[in-house]
């Protein structure tokens, strides 16, 4: 089943609150025919978008390649959180890579974050930034950890943008009974995720990038040039980029041993009004510490925006509002008589190591994915690395392409059940509290 097609409708945004308070240009019309390019980028996304603009600003002859829309995925749907770091915590990823790459890593997240900052200035970009993401944990337990990151981020990497929040404080800004604690981090941010890809494109599109929606790719035919090939044309190029991320559909073997798609759902609620002091007592995200993670803020027209629960099949369930409520509930039970008006899903891509995929599928060919819940920042820093590596500036490229990502177990048709059971069982254990 192809994850394109498979619970959307062809050439449309989902019906999210997003796509409601967005304001999409009209679409571009399919590519048709063959043309030539220097670079061809597959995937409208954060990733390709970014890509595409960093390589036209740098004078590349660019062609980029969307299914759908630009934003039309994980960058049009997700929690619109920008988070500092990797997806890993920094002690994690001194034990796997060692202290010198981690501090690498570290200082290409705090990239990521300027890079966005800098992106919305210079496009004018309105998508409705705002500082502050809280990490918000279940168990006292915890909460000492928390604690501690927030001094070892200061001390060892001179970041001391975050504060320790202990319970009185987590419930003073965070109104869900349940949180014990945790910290929040005012270099970090959140944004409308949809308005910001849009922003991208047309900044693309301002700087001499050929944006082709409505043109899926079929096959790339590796070679010197490399022929990218849609339903009604193909694109002659010297280079291409692969920023497809959960929509692979097979282009790259390697990339789809070790990236793996999964749904997560959002909800937004009616608009909250005085009762919004009821969730937040500020303009902060929060994501919160569950396996299954649950991540949240206040839209600027007061409705709770709630992201929960995940499916590791190809469908989206029949009623994601229902699916959405119950953890929604479970954080806010003083909200269970608050109707939900939009609810929807997206496809995003996991790997083991939570840490994205970086890898050269053929010598003029680069691929990025796999950010695993992290990708607002990244997948917009990833572009820019591509784009400069393409230029022949390959140092952080290669920084991030030595991460470890192992393959997922099981060949293409175990690969999806066996991870079903695995998360299947994480999940529990959120549930039992263990």
């Amino acid at each position: 089943m192809n994850l394109l097609h498979a619970n959307d409708r062809a050439g449309a945004h989902p019906d999210s609150w997003y796509a409601a308070t967005a304001t999409p240009p009209d679409p571009t019309a399919p590519l048709k025919g063959e043309v030539r390019a220097d670079v061809c980028v597959i995937g409208g996304g954060y990733t390709g978008l970014s890509a595409a603009l960093h390589l036209a600003q740098r004078g590349y002859d660019v062609v980029l390649l969307e299914a759908h829309r630009a934003g039309f995925g994980a960058s049009g749907r997700n929690g619109g959180q920008v988070g500092s770091g990797q997806r890993v915590e920094q002690d994690v990823l001194e034990r796997m890579v060692g202290p010198d790459d981690a501090h690498k890593l570290w200082q290409l997240g705090e990239e990521a974050k300027s890079l966005i900052q800098s992106l919305i200035r210079d496009h004018q970009i309105d998508c409705d930034y705002r500082p502050g993401v809280v990490h918000a944990d279940w168990h006292a337990r915890d909460v000492p950890h928390s604690h501690a990151y927030v001094e070892k981020l200061a001390r060892d990497y001179g970041y001391t943008q975050t504060e320790p929040l202990d319970r009185d404080a987590m419930q003073a800004l965070v109104r869900a009974p349940g949180y014990q604690g945790g910290s929040v981090d005012w270099g970090a941010g959140h944004l409308h995720p949809l308005s910001f890809a849009i922003g991208l494109a047309r900044a693309a599109q301002a700087a001499g990038v050929r944006l082709f929606e409505g043109s899926e790719v079929h096959h790339i035919h590796k070679g010197t040039p490399a022929t990218v090939q849609t339903g009604q044309g193909r694109v002659r190029a010297d280079h291409v980029v692969l920023a497809t991320n959960g929509y692979l559909m097979g282009l790259d073997r390697a990339q789809s041993a070790r990236v793996m798609p999964i749904n997560n759902f959002v909800v937004a609620t009616e608009p909250l009004g005085a009762r919004a002091d009821e969730v937040l007592t500020r303009d902060v995200a929060v994501a919160d510490s569950k396996f299954v993670v649950n991540y949240f803020r206040l839209s600027a027209d007061k409705r709770l925006l709630f992201g929960g629960g995940e499916s590791y099949g190809y469908r989206f369930p029949s009623d994601i509002a229902a699916v959405v409520r119950a953890p929604m509930q479970q954080v806010f039970p003083q909200l269970r008589d608050v109707k939900i008006d939009y609810a929807w899903g997206g496809t995003l891509a996991i790997t083991r190591s939570r840490l994205p995929f970086f890898s050269r599928p053929a010598p003029n060919m680069l691929a990025a994915a796999g950010y695993s819940g992290h990708g607002v920042a990244l997948a917009t820093l990833a572009g820019q690395i591509m784009a400069e590596t393409i230029a022949g500036q390959a140092e952080r490229f290669d920084t991030m392409a030595r991460l470890p990502c192992p393959r997922f177990p099981g060949g293409p048709a175990a690969r999806s059940p066996l991870l079903k059971l695995a998360m299947t069982w994480f999940a529990m254990r959120d549930r039992l509290g263990i």
